[in-house]
């Protein structure tokens, strides 16, 4: 059995959130345990707020962990075929409508966060930020782009195809 040297579990831990679909503490414990590492509950819940970790829904209806800055959710869903491409994994969208330089987003409840985040880390310059609810993502654009450019941007990030309001 290893010793709880904090920076191997640490490093352990952020090794299983970007190569496993992980939906609990007690799963990433059981994963730990099995790697030599027996942590409590409020070990576990400190380690994985100083991560920074986000629990965002899946396309089949579960939830898992994700670490900032990473596309880990993208990658595990592609390597689970639960997903085929970028705009098709966060099932949780309804619409988008814009007004000025707003972008008012609807999701299915829950998603909202989990779907700003995706376009938060989209890293597209003329999205200035997102604030999101449990259904509603309010997206502040740059001034004066056309709807036409919103709509392209939006495209890559959002499966616009799907949505059952189109304005």
């Amino acid at each position: 059995m290893k010793t709880n040297n904090r920076k191997e579990r640490i490093s352990a831990m952020v090794d299983l959130i970007t190569t496993k679909c992980i939906g609990s503490q007690e799963e990433l414990a059981k994963l730990l345990a099995e790697k030599g590492f027996n942590v409590t509950q409020a070990t576990l819940s400190r380690d994985l707020k100083m991560l920074k970790t986000t629990k965002v829904p899946t396309d089949v209806g579960s939830y898992i962990y994700i670490l900032p800055d990473s596309d880990s959710l993208k990658d595990k869903l592609l390597s689970k075929g639960m997903s085929k491409t970028m705009p098709d994994f966060q099932s949780g969208f309804i619409s988008i409508r814009i007004s000025g330089n707003i972008a008012v987003i609807k999701t299915r409840n829950g998603y909202a966060s989990g779907l700003a985040y995706d376009i938060d880390m989209s890293h597209t310059p003329e999205i200035l930020g997102t604030i999101p609810g449990s259904d509603t993502i309010f997206a502040v654009l740059e001034e004066n782009l056309s709807l036409e450019r919103c709509r392209e941007i939006f495209s890559k990030i959002l499966p616009l195809d799907r949505q059952h309001k189109n304005k």
